[in-house]
């Protein structure tokens, strides 16, 4: 079984996250990295205008840049991101469409400012279709990340 971490982060917060369950589950890395960077204007969710309220209000895909490569020899997959408007960023979505999520278990991780995770997972589920979604929260504190770690039962 092999397991890797993919994840987008905007400021940092997440993918300290992602690295933390990557060295503790000894699973490979990946940065879902946008084509088009984001600067901190276009993630200025107070703005209407910004760059993110624009994407989102208009579900517009993302374009992504790079692939993993051999996607298919990976059995789990932790999925993480910050939270936009209680749910995943549209740039995580479009990544999510271009694989065959089939058999993977997906482990779904978050940090958010304030939200919850809500119903992230059940929004995610068409980008992820076939997945068998295993758990889904945000981790903001690193006690509450590691006792989620300490619980999971991953095989490397």
């Amino acid at each position: 079984m092999r397991a890797i971490v993919a994840y987008f982060s905007a400021e940092g917060t997440t993918a300290n996250v992602a690295r933390i369950i990557a060295d503790k589950t000894e699973s490979d890395i990946f940065e879902i990295t946008p084509l088009m960077p984001y600067s901190a204007l276009d993630i200025n969710w107070k703005n209407p205008l910004a760059r993110c309220n624009r994407e989102k209000i208009g579900r517009k895909e993302v374009a992504v840049v790079g692939k993993i490569e051999n996607f298919n020899s990976y059995d789990t997959v932790f999925l993480g991101f910050p939270i936009w408007y209680y749910g995943a960023p549209n740039v995580v979505k479009t990544f999510c469409s271009e694989y065959d999520w089939n058999g993977k278990n997906v482990y779904i991780f978050a940090t958010s400012g304030g939200s919850k995770i809500g119903k992230t997972a059940e929004n995610l589920k068409p980008y992820i279709s076939g997945a068998n979604v295993i758990s889904a929260d945000v981790y903001n504190d690193t006690d509450m990340l590691e006792t989620w770690l300490n619980s999971l039962k991953v095989e490397r």
